[in-house]
């Protein structure tokens, strides 16, 4: 069964959703919808970096630090935050903190990003397990390594996550510290 997407009204914050579609006709049509974004970090303050599998049918091999995905017909922005975050990593029980909200739009994507951070600890949230179909590998990078990695035009990074970097940080010039 294919996932139906809740349809969101274009350049709406906070958002409101106006109809549903299959995923498949969100892709294709690239209509406007909203999807989740978690910013992992851990008591060090580092960042978790991904790498995207091959398969994923949006920027497929590149890297990412935002965990997430869309949000289904009927469900809550925050609800779908802890679905992906338990889908992607296996984490569970992590405390999000929203962080921005704001509509990120280019040829292949077009949502509403409701964006959360979440701090990782082993002890409490057990071992990250990557969802093999979405998740082909990750690491942690410390937020200075991130930013220049992030400069290096060779280091392919998904557009939208980039974007949504330069935002935080511009939000939260504490994010090279220990936060949240």
């Amino acid at each position: 069964m294919e996932e139906i997407v809740a349809l969101y009204a274009q350049d709406e914050v906070p958002g409101r959703v106006v109809g549903t579609a299959r995923r498949s006709r969100v892709r294709a049509e690239n209509l406007p919808h909203a999807a989740v974004k978690i910013l992992v970090r851990d008591a060090d303050g580092r960042i978790y970096v991904h790498r995207r599998t091959k398969t994923k049918d949006l920027y497929p091999g590149l890297h990412d630090v935002w965990v997430g995905g869309v949000i289904a017909a009927g469900e809550e922005p925050l609800s779908a935050a802890e679905r992906e975050l338990a889908e992607e990593l296996g984490l569970r029980g992590c405390a999000l903190r929203p962080t921005m909200r704001h509509w990120y739009t280019d040829a292949y994507t077009n949502y509403l990003t409701y964006a959360y951070e979440t701090l990782y600890t082993p002890g409490r949230h057990g071992p990250i397990v990557h969802q093999p179909t979405e998740v082909a590998d990750g690491w942690w990078l410390p937020w200075r390594e991130l930013t220049a990695q992030l400069s290096d035009p060779r280091w392919q990074f998904v557009p939208d996550g980039r974007e949504h970097l330069i935002r935080y940080a511009a939000q939260h010039p504490e994010s090279g510290g220990h936060h949240p």
